[in-house]
């Protein structure tokens, strides 16, 4: 049986080096034409297998995005990751999908990974990334969207995380709390939080009411990360009467603990999450939270990297709406 074709017959038949085969399937843009149209000959003739990176030599195209995610065990990036997907797949396109698990290291070996596939285009959540990731984007001059978080110069797909703060906090005010707390994944590497953070702080300055530093819990996303910040919470001098939970597994996590500690949920204790997963209306009471249109969100970014593949022109930088959704969690303190 004949041994599969390997890269170094690929070079010796169309009279190149091995590094100059190589160059053309991961930077075609850096070979001369004629070079290039060899060695594509020579893949055809050898029946060389045409993986990512010489469909790319072929056409000019890899018809690959690449997608790096904090992490899948938070449900509102898998659902990005579905209308990411499905609408890049009606294309004709793949999705290579990988997750950092909030590591900025492990990030930037995955963007060096993702940017040696001839990637069409690249998609990261957030604006806070090593300074490494935007040189090596550079570098390759790939088409970067940045989801979830705005950019001052590069395109972006986000969500008004200062706004949803903001709505958060306008509600537990206007329901009459003066007394509140916070519950928020790390705020480090995480642009998204901080700017929740801010929205609800700033809000509540403006309305006379003061967030000490004390009522601001750091946790992992989780359930337990909700049951543990709020344990921490009541252990203040002077309680909350209301918390703002950054995501929903969190406030479902505090809405469980509240529950176990005996505190009856909104009366003794009202609850505000963020995401508006679908547990949210299915716990009781229903959680009341900000809804992000992360479903939505995957689908413009397929759609809005697909239409700057075929325009060649950078696309203007959006902001999805958000919608706070009040159920069964706030009421007025007693």
């Amino acid at each position: 049986m004949n041994s599969r074709p390997r890269l170094h017959d690929v070079a010796a038949l169309a009279g190149v080096s091995p590094a100059t085969v190589s160059r053309a399937l991961s930077n075609p843009q850096l070979v001369r034409a004629d070079t290039r149209e060899k060695i594509q000959h020579a893949i055809e003739r050898l029946g060389y297998l045409p993986d990512g990176s010489a469909r790319a030599l072929a056409s000019g195209r890899a018809r690959i995005i690449g997608a790096i995610m904090p992490t899948l065990d938070n449900a509102i990036f898998a659902r990005a990751v579905q209308g990411l997907q499905t609408t890049l797949a009606n294309e004709g396109y793949q999705l290579l999908l990988a997750t950092h698990e909030y590591n900025p290291n492990a990030e930037l070996e995955l963007v060096r990974a993702l940017l040696g596939q001839a990637i069409d285009g690249l998609v990261l959540v957030g604006a806070d990334h090593p300074q490494p990731v935007w040189e090596m984007v550079r570098a390759h001059d790939v088409r970067l969207l940045v989801t979830w978080a705005s950019h001052p110069t590069q395109p972006s797909l986000a969500f008004d995380n200062y706004r949803i703060g903001q709505l958060a906090a306008e509600h537990l005010l206007r329901l009459g709390h003066r007394q509140m707390g916070v519950i928020s994944g790390f705020f480090r590497h995480n642009d998204r939080a901080r700017a929740r953070l801010a929205g609800f702080r700033e809000t509540l300055a403006v309305a006379g009411c003061t967030l000490p530093d004390g009522n601001i819990v750091e946790q992992p996303f989780g359930f337990e990360g909700g049951r543990a910040g709020l344990n921490q919470l009541l252990r203040l001098n002077q309680r909350p009467t209301a918390v703002f939970c950054g995501n929903d597994v969190l406030s479902v996590g505090c809405l469980f603990e509240a529950q176990a500690l005996g505190l009856e949920v909104p009366a003794d204790l009202s609850i505000v999450g963020c995401d508006n997963l679908p547990l949210t209306a299915q716990v009781t009471p229903g959680v009341t939270t900000v809804l992000l249109p992360t479903y939505e969100l995957g689908q413009r970014a397929a759609s809005t990297l697909l239409q700057w593949i075929r325009s060649g022109q950078a696309p203007q930088s959006e902001c999805l709406p958000v919608e706070l959704i009040v159920r069964g969690t706030t009421a007025a303190p007693r």
